[in-house]
């Protein structure tokens, strides 16, 4: 049974994302999916990067099921999502739902984001820069859809993702457990679908690492991080008059 008590959405300025941070309380389905809507709305205004917000033809926020227990995290938009506005279209897509329909899972089911929500120019690399400003875009989408598992494509996302900068041929498949907006949750990084369009070895790396997520998804979620609780001040002592000092000049009272 998936867990509707998430946070709510805290206010932001300068169309600054909120941080994976939320003022309060989110008890519905409902209000689950107005917050990511304003999340959305907020990711759509911003200006942290004054290239990308430039040449964009708009911020491609993240979709799919918003009660989703699977998150897939690719890249950066391409050419057809900025124009669209969907997160990973095309051949790599159609891929990703075919071995994921292989596994049983539904790609209607899975919430699909990207660690960078504007298009590069060019199709360049997101620079390192630029993914740590958008950060926090992807925080927020973690928090709010709060899924048991985030599979994350190619060495960019996985990279963003983990916190660690190591090849993807090195970490595929290997699942590990991370800190995301206040959250522990499985990590599953994979090769990127569009490295398996040509090379049937890729292809088959892909097909067996995203074989394990069905097992991923039925294992208990992680152990939660405790919320440190600070101990209210105590209050301060009186403060005895000095004596010795005797009382204040009359002009001094109108500054109390």
């Amino acid at each position: 049974m998936r867990n509707t008590c998430l946070a709510g959405v805290s206010p932001t300025v300068d169309g600054d994302p909120p941080g994976g941070r939320y003022d309060r309380r989110v008890s519905s389905p409902d209000e689950r999916r107005d917050a990511i809507a304003q999340a959305a709305a907020r990711a759509r205004g911003c200006g942290r990067c004054p290239q990308l917000a430039a040449t964009r033809t708009q911020v491609v926020f993240g979709s799919g099921d918003p009660d989703a227990d699977l998150l897939v995290v690719a890249d950066a938009p391409g050419r057809e999502e900025d124009e669209r506005g969907v997160s990973l279209l095309g051949r790599p897509r159609r891929v990703l739902d075919e071995l994921l329909r292989e596994t049983g899972i539904d790609p209607a089911a899975v919430w699909t984001t990207t660690a960078l929500l504007c298009r590069p120019p060019d199709n360049r690399d997101p620079a390192p820069a630029e993914l740590e400003r958008c950060r926090a875009h992807l925080l927020a989408q973690v928090e709010l859809v709060a899924p048991r598992v985030v599979c994350t494509l190619g060495t960019v996302a996985t990279r963003v993702v983990r916190g660690v900068a190591e090849p993807i041929l090195r970490v595929h498949g290997r699942t590990e457990v991370v800190e995301l907006a206040g959250r522990r949750v499985r990590v599953l990084p994979v090769l990127h679908p569009a490295a398996a369009l040509y090379r049937p070895q890729t292809l088959e790396l892909l097909r067996r690492d995203l074989a394990r997520l069905p097992g991923l998804l039925a294992l208990p979620v992680p152990e939660q991080p405790r919320p440190v609780v600070v101990p209210p001040a105590a209050p301060l002592p009186p403060v005895a008059p000095d004596p010795a000092a005797g009382p204040p000049p009359d002009g001094q009272l109108g500054l109390f």
